[in-house]
């Protein structure tokens, strides 16, 4: 096993044994759950969540266009990291969090109890992350990465997955892909990080990709859709008890952030840069909106963000060859729900968020 996965596995399990505690005796500590009921019979009155910096959310966008009411979202922070991201909602200090799927079936491997609920992100014709290197670098092949450093904004998520599998499909030996290593660096300042040739490659999706390739002097070696295709690649998760306790407020959320997202695919990509661009100066973050103009597309593959099963199969199967999880030890088709999505079936929603 890679020496990256056994440091990523070890945080993991670390985070979760002090999650089981935080989860028995700070769980509530203030959550939402506690809120007064609202006059809808909704559970919460607000929902606790990391957003990123000058990016809009699909769950901020649905409560702008009221899809959220009377839900209400509170801002936590800012994450750049996925696992991260859902660690958080482990222990009880977010009420919802979002990561690459594959990170998602390492964290329930370890026992973590969520449940992933609907799909955010992920690979279509405009939506893709590439592998760049400079236009100079004598970097041909994937063999030409042994013995070098390579950009990601986090371990044991997305791009450490779609890297190695490049790697694994380029004839590249388990020992070979250790000599590879993976260097995390926030993804705004990757292209730098690269041209200051601190790195041998960077990865860059979306609006950092084209505001790099407008200035030039770079390449991919390998792009996320050339090896998968059209996928939605990350889900939101909720735990398994505030589905139970809230099964209104869950239902809410996942029909908003669903409309959300056929909202922004079927709305002209100039009015859909505009919401944003309005949502970020609204909420006062002192933000900068220059990267929404580079905004495509949603990159969801699912109607709504609907889950389809091979989306957690693929990862489950990876992990299974890595030797990070056992055969059988996860069905990725039962670790997921689209019960509260209303374009399962092939649902719609009217404009009051009912179906």
């Amino acid at each position: 096993m890679n020496h990256l996965f056994r440091k990523s596995v070890c945080i993991t399990t670390a985070l979760l044994l002090a999650a089981s505690i935080l989860l028995t005796g700070c769980g509530d500590k203030g959550t939402s759950a506690s809120s007064a009921a609202n006059p809808d019979g909704i559970e919460v009155a607000e929902l606790r969540y990391q957003g990123g910096v000058g990016a809009v959310t699909f769950p901020e966008l649905a409560e702008d266009l009221g899809y959220l009411a009377p839900l209400k979202l509170k801002f936590i922070g800012t994450t750049i990291s996925g696992p991260q991201d859902i660690q958080a909602v482990v222990t009880g200090d977010t009420d919802f969090g979002g990561a690459f799927n594959g990170a998602i079936v390492k964290l329930i491997a370890a026992k973590a109890p969520i449940t992933p609920v609907i799909s955010y992100y992920g690979v279509d014709e405009n939506t893709w992350s590439g592998y760049y290197v400079l236009e100079d670098s004598p970097i041909q092949t994937a063999r030409d990465l042994i013995g070098k450093k390579i950009a990601v904004n986090t371990l044991g998520a997305h791009h450490e997955f779609v890297i190695k599998e490049y790697l694994r499909r380029e004839g590249l030996t388990a020992e070979e892909i250790e000599q590879v290593t993976l260097v995390v660096v926030p993804p705004v300042t990757g292209e730098q990080t690269l041209r200051a040739n601190q790195v041998d490659m960077t990865t860059l999706g979306g609006v950092l990709r084209d505001k790099a390739l407008e200035r030039g002097g770079i390449r991919p070696l390998f792009t996320d859709k050339d090896l998968f295709g059209v996928f939605s690649a990350g889900s939101y998760v909720l735990t398994n008890k505030f589905i139970q306790e809230n099964p209104k407020a869950t239902r809410k959320f996942v029909e908003a952030t669903a409309k959300a997202i056929e909202w922004a695919r079927t709305t002209p990509p100039e009015e859909v840069k505009a919401r944003y661009v309005k949502i970020i100066k609204e909420r006062g973050r002192k933000e900068d909106d220059s990267n929404i103009k580079y905004w495509k597309s949603t990159g969801v593959a699912g109607t709504g963000g609907l889950i389809a099963p091979e989306e957690f199969e693929t990862w489950v199967n990876w992990l299974v060859k890595e030797g990070t999880i056992q055969e059988g030890e996860i069905d990725g088709s039962r670790i997921f729900t689209n019960e509260f999505n209303p374009y399962q079936d092939g649902g719609e929603q009217n404009d009051d968020g009912k179906n």
